[in-house]
Parts: C-alpha cells; sequence; structure tokens
C-alpha cells in the first residue's frame, strides 16, 4: 500500500515536468515528421488543405539533390576537423589552467570561456572583419613574416577552414572546464608515484592524465560533435553558405528550403536526416569507447 502511494506521489510530482517534455519537444517532433512527409509549401502555409501526403518523396529528391552531398560533405568535413582540435585546444588550455604554477587561473578560466558566453552573431561579424583580405588583422601579422594576403572568406579553399578557426576559438572554453573538472578527479598520489618511479612529464601525461580523462573524452567528444553537427550562425553570418557552396551546412541548408523557399517539408526531412546522422555518430563513438574500455 505505501509502496502504490509513493509511485502515485512520485508521478504526480513528475507530471508537469513530462507534460512539458511532451508538449514542447515529442509533439513537435512528431509534427515535424509526418510534415517531412508531405508537400507543405507556401502555399499550404495559406491554407493547409493544400498540403498532400507523398510519402519518401521529399528523402528521395534529396538523395538525388546534388546540393544536398555537397551540404553532408561540409558538414562532415567541418564536424572531423574542428571537432578534434577543438578538444585538443581545450585540453591543452586545461592542462595550463590546471597546472600548480599557473597563477591568476580565475583570471584566465573566466577569459577562456568568455568567447563561448558571447553571442555568435556578434563574434562572426568581428571575425568577418579580422579575415577582411585587405584590412584585417590576420592578413596584416602574415604580412610581417612574407605572407601574401589571403581571401579567407571569398576563396573556397579558405572559407571552410577560417569557420573552423573561429568554431574552435569560440567553444574550447566550455570544453576547457570540464576537462579542468575531470583533471581535478585524477588521485595527486597517481603521479607522485609515477615521479618516484623516474616517469618523465610525457609517461605521466601519457599513462596517468590520457587513462583517467577517458569517460571525460567521450562525454566531451560527443558533446562537440552534436553541437559542430548544427554549424548554422558562422557560415549564414560570414559567407552565407559560399564561395561556391563551399560552406553551406546541413542546417543552413536546412533553413533555406524552409524558410527561403518555403519547402517546408523537404526542410523537415533534411531536420531528420540530420538526426540519424547524429545518432549513428553518437553510437559509434560509444561503441569505440567501449571497445577500448
Amino acid at each position: 500500500m505505501n509502496d502504490a502511494r509513493t509511485a502515485r506521489a512520485g508521478w504526480l510530482f513528475l507530471a508537469p515536468a513530462l507534460t512539458l517534455i511532451g508538449v514542447f519537444f515529442f509533439l513537435p517532433v512528431v509534427a515535424s515528421l509526418v510534415l517531412s512527409l508531405t508537400n507543405f509549401d507556401i502555399y499550404a502555409v495559406a491554407d493547409p488543405r493544400n498540403a498532400q501526403l507523398v510519402g519518401l518523396r521529399n528523402y528521395r529528391d534529396l538523395v538525388n539533390a546534388p546540393l544536398f552531398w555537397t551540404a553532408l560533405k561540409n558538414t562532415f568535413y567541418f564536424v572531423l576537423v574542428g571537432a578534434p582540435l577543438s578538444v585538443v585546444a581545450a585540453l591543452g588550455a586545461a592542462l595550463l589552467v590546471n597546472a600548480k604554477l599557473t597563477r591568476f587561473k580565475g583570471f584566465f578560466r573566466t577569459a577562456y570561456f568568455a568567447p563561448y558566453v558571447t553571442t555568435i552573431v556578434a563574434i562572426a561579424i568581428v571575425w568577418k572583419y579580422l579575415y577582411h583580405p585587405r584590412y584585417g588583422l590576420l592578413n596584416a601579422v602574415l604580412g610581417t613574416v612574407g605572407i601574401g594576403p589571403i581571401d579567407w572568406l571569398g576563396d573556397a579553399r579558405w572559407a571552410m577552414p577560417a569557420i573552423i578557426l573561429l568554431a574552435v576559438w569560440r567553444n574550447f572554453g566550455y570544453n576547457m572546464l570540464i576537462f579542468v573538472a575531470g583533471l581535478q578527479r585524477i588521485p595527486a598520489q597517481l603521479y607522485e608515484a609515477a615521479e618516484l618511479d623516474g616517469a618523465g612529464w610525457w609517461a605521466r601525461f601519457r599513462h596517468i592524465t590520457l587513462p583517467q580523462l577517458a569517460p571525460t573524452f567521450l562525454f566531451v567528444g560527443i558533446i562537440t560533435a552534436i553541437g559542430y553537427f548544427q554549424l548554422f550562425p558562422e557560415p549564414y553570418v560570414m559567407t552565407q553558405g559560399g564561395p561556391l557552396k563551399s560552406t553551406l551546412s546541413m542546417v543552413l541548408y536546412m533553413y533555406e528550403e524552409g524558410f527561403r523557399w518555403w519547402r517546408l517539408g523537404s526542410a523537415a526531412a533534411i531536420a531528420f536526416v540530420l538526426f540519424a546522422v547524429i545518432l549513428v555518430f553518437t553510437l559509434v563513438q560509444l561503441r569505440i569507447q567501449r571497445e577500448e574500455s
């Protein structure tokens, strides 16, 4: 009797949160799935009766659309290059901040974390001026060592690397704090014992720090990849997907389909394809981590 009463009380307390999750998460997801199976467009916005159920046609059209594969390739390029760089930069900054000889730790943590909480649109606009081919600070610095000006955002070869550099600079501060927390959980006795046995800094880092940070690496790697798969504001503000669609991401492609051309059914299909890609990528990371463990 008491167990049943406790269960009812628990469900009663959970009901408001479950209701909000159902109304603002599960219902929109189901509605988007249904939308991806229709030809919902600007005419259906005026009169929903104009929308027709087309089944998997939107998904077939995506597979046959060269622009979709371009956006998918660019997104994978951004994730596979940018995410590891962000993790490595975060780990390096965490090691520096966590070092015993580092002074003003609070100041450096705040300075490294500040870009993450700054509005991405403001950051993108500032970096757009830094990348200016004629007056940008980056080309001015390169000019001091004899390197000619580079059209960072106007050259298809350099546009995506330029956006990756911006994304790494902006996002590594958040991962740094997670790595700092992971480093502080490592028992100091392990380092002391290794030092007494004559292990150098590289041996201590390789055989103590990295294995102890394995769960942290898994968490940071997954959340970083998920965030990078959702690349949108940087190319939207800085390049609008150009030049030559070299920075067109999946989310930007979805935005253009839905809010530029008003093909909302196609945009919903892109969203679910991206969801499937993120899910598969996450499961692969979990599988690799489980096998290594």
